[in-house]
């Protein structure tokens, strides 16, 4: 700086004789254009896990200790078992066992001449013990940390409740795999300095003509400026994604919402996000086309089509705003529009949006006409476009009875609700003559009942009369009647 040594290191590559220690080349690892003098990195290190020095650690290295303690704990149980299953031990000399280099098959009793009283006297196992519990407890130990370490265990995903939140699932994914997950991002980085590195090799060596290569349907050139200094070569990869279950789970995801609110979200995107998850081939031959709505304007036929899709419609500036309302509300008064309210709805926001565009453009009109600027977001001019809004939807009203028909003529409702009323009072009257004729009738049968009980009490007095009248006779004429006669 200013002409004067700043101390500060910079690199070059120094080759040097071992035998002789003689210097034979310096050569300077930095960019002579480069203010900063950066060295120039010709390797990529790709590190499993980062290390306590230069070189990164490797999975071996991490866990080849462990892998020797349990591949020695698993060959002692091994040798343990073999040792108790086929003991070995000490015999007399004197015991002598007819052809003892031959094992002795099972079920078999062969002949032993003994000098002793007892062939256990001439025999010594040696102690061999069963495979030790301790053992066999301290191997699954290492096997087990050795699991944890490399983030390898068993993941109790599938054993839980099928419906499951997403977020729990992705929570236990990401808890079983965050070493890996550490690591992916480790080898993304990585490849990004390589892509670096190759970037800058075929800058500095590519040929002035360029380099051509060949592509489906055409030949293509590359150039040393597309690989200028501006340029940056990346990986595609997402490090933060690091399986293919976490990108299912992600586009399953997307599914849910998308099916629980269908108007927020593209569904042919998340489908085919979805089916490239499942790494389904050929996506775009499996997906019904559909027309997708396009950002320029367009004439009020196709809006319509397009509403009966059920595609979102936009209205914009310098349209013929009465035209469009004109089509739509004829499109609208159609009987077949009846059945379906969601394209009604459609038509009528989009209607209501020619509407606010040219309340808008009149009101800019109007100010232009006076000599003032327009400011949008004073309060004078959405008092200006509010009172345009009020108008332009009177006149909307009045267009939309004129095409409905509505206001000619007696109106179909109350006419039909007239002749209901009329049948209610007809139905009325009936009744009430119906009901008079009833109560004559009931009259009548109760003045016949009242005069035929008042002739039954008549006759019943008669008959009393008579009787009485008989009993009185039969008394006076047995009074003037000697006795004996």
């Amino acid at each position: 700086e200013d002409g004067e040594p700043t101390g500060i290191k910079l690199p070059y590559i120094i080759t040097i004789c071992e035998d002789t220690m003689q210097v034979l080349a310096i050569r300077r690892n930095y960019d002579p254009e480069d203010w900063l003098k950066r060295k120039i990195n010709y390797f990529t290190h790709y590190k499993f896990l980062p290390g306590f020095g230069f070189y990164g650690v490797g999975l071996i290295h991490a866990i080849g200790g462990l892998t020797r303690a349990a591949t020695a704990a698993l060959r002692q149980l091994i040798d343990a078992g073999t040792l108790a299953n086929l003991p070995g031990g000490f015999k007399l000399r004197t015991l002598r066992v007819a052809s003892d280099d031959e094992p002795i098959q099972p079920g078999e009793w062969r002949d032993v001449d003994a000098a002793g009283d007892s062939i256990r006297d001439a025999l010594y196992p040696i102690p061999y013990k069963e495979p030790s519990q301790t053992l066999f407890a301290l191997l699954g130990f290492v096997v087990d940390a050795g699991r944890r370490f490399a983030a390898i265990t068993d993941m109790k995903v599938g054993d839980n409740n099928e419906q499951l939140a997403m977020g729990t699932v992705m929570a236990l994914l990401e808890q079983g795999s965050r070493v890996m997950s550490a690591i992916h991002k480790r080898m993304h980085a990585a490849q990004r300095k390589e892509f670096k590195i190759l970037s800058r090799l075929i800058r500095d060596h590519l040929a002035e003509d360029g380099y051509p290569y060949q592509v489906a349907g055409e030949d293509a050139l590359i150039k040393m400026d597309d690989f200028g200094n501006e340029v940056n070569v990346i990986p595609v990869s997402d490090p933060n994604i690091f399986s293919s279950t976490q990108r299912m789970l992600i586009a399953q995801a997307q599914m849910e919402a998308a099916q629980a609110q269908p108007d927020l979200y593209n569904l042919d995107e998340v489908h085919r996000r979805y089916l490239e998850a499942l790494g389904a081939k050929d996506v775009e031959s499996v997906l019904r086309a559909r027309p997708q709505n396009t950002e320029i304007p367009i004439d009020p036929a196709q809006e319509n089509v397009n509403a009966l899709d059920q595609m979102e419609l936009r209205a914009f500036e310098g349209q013929d705003h009465e035209a469009h309302v004109m089509a739509h509300l004829t499109f609208g008064a159609s009987p077949m529009m009846q059945a379906m309210p969601a394209v009604a709805v459609i038509l009528q926001k989009h209607i209501l949006d020619h509407v606010r565009i040219q309340s808008e453009e009149e009101a800019k009109l109007t100010f232009e006409g006076m000599g003032r600027e327009v400011d949008p977001d004073s309060p004078e001019f959405a008092s200006v476009v509010a009172h345009l809004v009020a108008q332009n939807m009177m006149q909307l009203r009045e267009l939309s009875q004129q095409i409905s028909g509505e206001g000619e003529g007696p109106d179909p409702l109350v006419a039909l609700k007239e002749a209901e009323i009329q049948q209610r009072a007809e139905r009325d009257q009936a009744k009430q003559q119906l009901d008079e004729q009833k109560l004559q009738v009931d009259a009548h049968d109760k003045a016949e009942r009242i005069r035929v009980a008042e002739e039954r009490i008549r006759a019943q007095e008669a008959m009393t009369d008579r009787r009485i009248q008989a009993a009185r006779d039969r008394d006076i004429l047995k009074a003037v009647t000697p006795p004996g006669r």
